[in-house]
């Protein structure tokens, strides 16, 4: 194989592998555009390497670009984060996966393949993502239907009120909920609590539970922690 052959594979790779990042960065995720080019480039030269750095009767071509995949899973594992209850990251590790592969396809030359992978990939991150919400089924009965009322407190001194009062509006932003009303008080010298009362149209813990956890990490706030409020009873008149 010639020198621009494997230089047209190489650039093959990155090219593919940054198809699949732009869309990554245009929604803003941890792996964007020079990671997944980056990946792809060197699932390429793994496998250029593998396939002819190597002579003699013992060589095995195939050894380099099996460990590809490992190793992957091993970059894969540290984009995945636990938020509170919940897991982000798995769609953007298996983006990460598939950018090696498409890059390993084209380390081997095998173009056509590469670039039909590469469209999957951004078909499946973008046309299938409004399929897979209207897949999702509200709940519509039990007690999660009903309208959930919450009690969000946390507490700090009076030097970091207003910052304390900014970070807990940011914090209930991000959640589902909205946010009705925000008030302080005194609860002892120099400490003051902050309160904030939010609604939603079901229940969802774990959203309030990821919430706590990021404003506790917060060194001026001693204490966050929230409640379910009850709703008031309806009566015919």
């Amino acid at each position: 194989m010639t020198t621009w052959e494997m230089l047209l594979r190489l650039g093959t790779g990155v090219g593919l592998g940054a198809v699949i990042g732009f869309e990554r960065q245009f929604r803003a995720r941890m792996a964007g555009l020079r990671t997944n080019a980056l990946v792809a480039a060197g699932a390429t030269l793994f496998v250029l390497l593998s396939a002819h750095g190597f002579h003699g009767t013992d060589a095995d071509p195939t050894r380099v670009a099996a460990q590809i995949v490992s190793g992957i899973g091993f970059l894969g594992a540290g984009v995945i984060l636990r938020d509170g209850f919940n897991i982000r990251g798995l769609n953007t590790a298996a983006t990460l996966w598939c950018a090696a592969a498409v890059g390993a396809l084209a380390g081997a030359g095998m173009y056509t393949t590469a670039a039909a992978g590469t469209v999957a990939v951004v078909v499946v991150n973008t046309a299938l993502r409004t399929v897979a919400r209207s897949v999702d089924r509200p709940v519509t009965d039990g007690p999660e239907a009903q309208v959930a009322l919450y009690a969000f407190t946390a507490e700090t001194d009076d030097a970091h009120e207003a910052h304390v009062r900014a970070l807990l509006v940011q914090s209930l932003t991000r959640t589902d909920f909205q946010l009705n009303s925000i008030a302080s008080h005194d609860t002892s010298a120099g400490r003051v609590q902050v309160r904030a009362e939010l609604t939603g149209d079901r229940r969802d813990d774990r959203q309030m539970e990821a919430a706590v956890s990021r404003l506790s990490l917060e060194p001026s706030v001693t204490s966050v922690g929230w409640r379910t409020v009850p709703a008031p009873v309806e009566t015919e008149q």
